[in-house]
């Protein structure tokens, strides 16, 4: 029997998700930082949604945010020239990083020791974060705007992303080593440390690269325009959305396409598989993020898989309790919900 899809929709955000990440998995699980044009990052544990904190500061749209591994601390990227470093533990800033521009990206080592920022003044920057009044070391190429920037190599190298162009440096002598040109504007990268590849978007195209020499592995067309790519931890399959409102899932060795969900109400910003591959996030110009599971049917997180002749032939409602989310939204969603029950704890604040 076919099982439906019913992503767990986390509220709280007032404005468009622009940016997510996963940290990696923890003794407390895993957790799942959102960046919004709010002004205001959440934290949330990873699998479930549960709203944890609101990290309160910046004084513009947030446009990216990322955890250290052990989630431990979280770095965010603002239209305020800013990029903050808090405590994650507690919900402290730690430092305010002053920048002449527009910050759209930051990226821990990972030894948490250096942080890296990129933004529309075209330049990256390294940080020392155990020298906070120390000036950050600088590297000049970008010809426009640096939209991400990621460390990748054992933080050996950086990979960065400007309007049409993917670049790696190496960090030892602040140089160039190689570029990717492209013919449109590059929506999206993600680095995959486990095989070093690199995930591009750009235009319909989802391409995969050597994160060592830039060299093409192979690349996939989707239907529509595509923000964001992400590759399963076991490199399985991929999940890519964008400005149909559609999340697509893509065999990776095949280039098939598996499956199709649409449940935003408006176009998807960015995608990201949790670090056991369980579950993916997406976050949207909707202003929510939706988790939604690899394997649908599996009982996971707060998705719990009752079989029909377990509850006597009765459908029960999910009992999805985040913030914001009216009893007219669980009705759709329970009305929805023939073939699968799922349950979650109720009563979720933010």
């Amino acid at each position: 029997m076919a099982m439906r899809q019913t992503p767990l929709t986390c509220s709280g955000h007032t404005r468009p998700v622009v940016d997510l990440a996963f940290s990696g998995i923890t003794p407390y699980g895993y957790f799942l930082i959102s960046a919004c044009k709010d002004g205001k990052p959440m934290l949330r544990q990873g699998d479930t949604g549960d709203w944890i904190g609101t990290f309160l500061g910046h004084k513009g749209a947030v446009w990216g945010a990322t955890l250290n591994k052990d989630a431990t601390k979280a770095a965010t990227a603002a239209a305020d020239f800013t990029a903050k470093v808090w405590d994650a533990v507690s919900g402290d800033e730690l430092m305010t990083l002053a920048h002449k521009h527009i910050v759209k990206t930051v990226d821990f080592t990972q030894d948490s020791n250096y942080l890296l920022t990129g933004g529309q003044d075209k330049l990256l920057r390294i940080y020392d974060l155990n020298k906070p009044e120390a000036e950050p070391k600088e590297i000049s190429g970008h010809t426009s705007g640096i939209k991400k920037a990621l460390w990748c190599s054992e933080d050996k190298q950086i990979l960065s992303a400007d309007d049409k162009t993917v670049r790696l440096w190496d960090h030892a002598t602040m140089t160039e080593v190689k570029s990717l040109n492209f013919n449109m504007s590059v929506s999206s990268m993600e680095y995959i440390p486990e095989g070093e590849i690199l995930v591009i978007t750009y235009g319909r195209s989802i391409a995969f690269h050597s994160a060592v020499s830039l060299d093409p592995i192979k690349s996939f067309e989707a239907p529509a325009t595509i923000n964001s790519a992400s590759l399963h931890p076991e490199k399985e399959f991929l999940v890519a959305g964008g400005e149909d409102f559609k999340l697509y899932k893509y065999d990776y060795n095949s280039g098939e396409e598996l499956e199709s969900y649409k449940g935003h109400f408006g176009p998807i910003h960015c995608v990201r598989f949790s670090p056991d591959g369980e579950l993916y996030a997406s976050g949207s110009e909707d202003g929510t993020l939706r988790l939604w599971q690899t394997v649908v049917g599996k009982t996971y997180g707060l998705w719990k898989c009752v079989l029909p002749e377990e509850d006597s032939g009765e459908v029960a409602k999910p009992k999805i309790g985040f913030p914001e989310t009216t009893e007219e939204e669980l009705e759709e969603i329970a009305s929805e919900n023939s073939d699968c029950i799922y349950s979650s704890t109720p009563d979720v604040k933010a």
